[in-house]
């Protein structure tokens, strides 16, 4: 990211100037209806030279905390940057939030088909015009995602193994919760990391649930990148606010013992200690209880909200301080 200059931004066939702000769409296909779908995206391309990073939300379309994050800061005007330029996705998964759905139609799920295919499956085609117009025009990336259906992940912001540039971007994000994690094949970390444009994963929330807390702290860390990279004039809010984030390793899901009703004892995000009860699970008739502990002391970054569970389902997520 040296030796930066202004730059045009090119995407579905359009130029953003250096000083130019505009929303473009990527052309991805239509319905059985005929209804034309495209990925909005919105550019603030800055006069004076800087790094171009990409944010975006919505590749699974129920995750829906990363695209009020990014509407809101559309809307405060937040993506006006002094340097450089930003590249916003509110939603990428078009089909999948039209259906509340984590996939496309198709069943297929976008952040496995990366890189994908011009004449391929719906998941592959979008993945391949994402690639072919977006990726190579930016130097690093931050992805938004929630946890899955009645999983919250407390806020955490996620680098890849072994990338000292995704480790920085995460340490200037400073969420409540860092750590690596290894790449998944067909990813869209995966496929950047592949093309040299270190991309960070920040993980907030449930899906299709709103939670105030991680559209904030989600919020937070965009600016401080912006902040970091001089794309933006110091914000003094955040200084103020600014805490050390929290390093976890060793990090692992706690599972069921049995089938039955879980009920949680601990609050997402708090310190644990080594054998204190996180939960317990019992029958309808307490005829039986199961104990769930805590395996050291730690930190829990993610609860399973579902009420009632099957034997081997993940019910938190735990790891320790670095």
């Amino acid at each position: 990211m040296e030796d930066l200059k202004s730059e045009n931004i090119v995407i579905g066939g359009e130029t953003v100037s250096p000083g130019q702000y505009k929303l473009l769409s990527i052309s991805i296909g239509r319905l059985p209806t005929g209804t034309l779908i495209d990925i909005p995206v919105y550019v603030f391309n800055a006069k004076e030279p800087g790094p171009t990073l990409l944010v975006q939300a919505g590749l699974h379309g129920d995750e829906i905390n990363g695209v009020e994050i990014v509407r809101r800061m559309l809307h405060k005007k937040k993506f006006a940057v002094k340097k450089g330029a930003v590249i916003a996705v509110p939603i990428l998964n078009i089909f999948g939030f039209i259906h509340y759905s984590r996939d496309v139609p198709d069943g297929k799920d976008v952040n496995r088909s990366f890189p994908g295919s011009k004449t391929g499956s719906l998941a592959g085609r979008m993945a391949y015009h994402y690639v072919s117009e977006i990726l190579p025009q930016i130097d690093f990336g931050i992805d938004l995602h929630t946890g899955g259906a009645q999983r919250s992940n407390y806020p955490q912001i996620r680098y890849t193994v072994g990338d000292t540039l995704s480790k920085d971007l995460a340490t200037a994000f400073n969420a409540p919760f860092t750590f690596s994690s290894k790449l998944i094949k067909g990813s869209f970390r995966s496929v950047s990391y592949k093309m040299g444009k270190p991309t960070v994963v920040f993980e907030a929330g449930e899906s299709m649930r709103f939670d105030t807390h991680c559209i904030s702290e989600g919020i937070k860390g965009i600016l401080n990148v912006l902040e970091h990279y001089s794309m933006i004039d110091k914000q003094e809010s955040l200084s103020l606010e600014k805490k050390g984030s929290i390093i976890l390793t060793d990090r692992k899901w706690l599972r069921a013992p049995t089938a039955g009703m879980f009920i949680s004892e601990v609050i997402n995000g708090t310190a644990i200690k080594k054998n204190a009860i996180l939960g317990i699970i019992t029958d309808t008739f307490t005829l039986k209880i199961k104990t769930i502990k805590a395996p050291y002391d730690g930190f829990i970054c993610a609860i399973n909200n579902q009420a009632v569970v099957n034997q081997g389902d993940a019910l938190f997520h735990v790891g320790k301080k670095e």
